[in-house]
């Protein structure tokens, strides 16, 4: 199966949850009248596409009745599938890379949203595209997030550079820099502790691994990541919201798709918080973490089972 393919089975929930409920007004509605428009917006909020961007989108399809963009009920899913693409696709952004030495990723994310897997899922993504790749078990905090982060090394033979359990994560950070200069690594992944309860000590701990990062590599960290559990719905557009006060986030990693049928959620965090989802994971084996393509999503969201 190609990952189209997964990603289409993997918004499964989500489209019985939202295009499929669509499809069903479209053939219980002879014409557009106000209660279709209702059900449409109710649709919308219960796939977790969040209040703020069905009211954008609902704005969108009654400019477009009024501009007779859309004609008929089974207007409707093209319409809605290219104005959900536009917004995905907006600022769009690759992952930035290091004009020369390593590429340095640090990844950030409440602890459950799939932040240890996603990093060694990324690894091995990198790897596969002939990159060497080192990680950073800069997650000090739990012992177990070091522990997790080296049977990925192992799994995919990448090493690991790591610490005891409550060390300083800068210090990790700084090794793990060193390192990679030395070694000639191309992709550097930072793992980092998920602590949102004590907001200010992990303001200080990203802004201290930061500064280190930047000082023996300019213009370093290339990609901070947040990793969010598609699952959690509107949760996530709220993690996101207090994640983005404690580090500069330039990307979202929005994990277990599959399992959701709030899938939604993608389109209210980029619409929101204006920031790009730039990976998506639609299952539990280790290639089906891909980079984020907007028009594939809108197209396997709208795609017929």
């Amino acid at each position: 199966m190609g990952f189209f393919d997964r990603l289409k089975k993997g918004l499964g929930k989500t489209r019985e949850n939202l295009t499929n409920k669509i499809e069903k007004l479209i053939i219980g509605y002879a014409d557009i009248d106000d209660d279709l428009l209702e059900e449409l917006e109710e649709a919308l909020i219960m796939a977790d596409v969040g209040i703020d961007t069905t009211e954008k989108l609902m704005a969108a399809v009654r400019q477009g009745i009024k501009k007779k963009e859309i004609n008929a009920p089974e207007d409707l899913k093209p319409f809605l599938q290219k104005e959900i693409a536009a917004i995905l696709t907006e600022g769009r952004a690759g992952m930035k890379v290091a004009a020369e030495g390593p590429t340095v990723l640090i990844v950030i994310g409440v602890n459950g949203a799939g932040k240890t897997t996603t990093i060694g899922k990324l690894a091995s993504y990198y790897k596969g595209e002939g990159k060497s790749v080192l990680l950073a078990a800069a997650d000090t905090f739990r012992a177990a997030a070091i522990d997790q982060l080296e049977v990925w090394g192992e799994r995919s033979n990448i090493p690991v550079i790591k610490h005891e359990e409550g060390s300083d994560p800068a210090a990790v950070a700084f090794d793990a820099v060193k390192a990679a200069k030395s070694r000639g690594i191309d992709v550097l992944i930072i793992d980092t502790a998920g602590r949102l309860q004590t907001k200010s000590n992990l303001m200080q701990e990203l802004a201290k691994i930061n500064r280190v990062v930047a000082r023996e590599i300019p213009g370093a960290p290339h990609e901070t990541l947040l990793v969010l559990d598609a699952t959690t719905g509107q949760n996530a557009v709220s993690q996101a919201q207090l994640f983005t006060k404690a580090a500069p986030i330039t990307g979202i990693v929005l994990t277990k798709l599959d399992g959701t049928a709030k899938g939604g959620v993608v389109i209210g965090i980029k619409d929101q918080l204006k920031i790009p989802v730039k990976w998506i994971g639609v299952g539990e084996g280790i290639d089906d973490l891909r980079p984020f393509d907007a028009e594939d999503f809108a197209r396997a969201l709208f795609a017929a089972s």
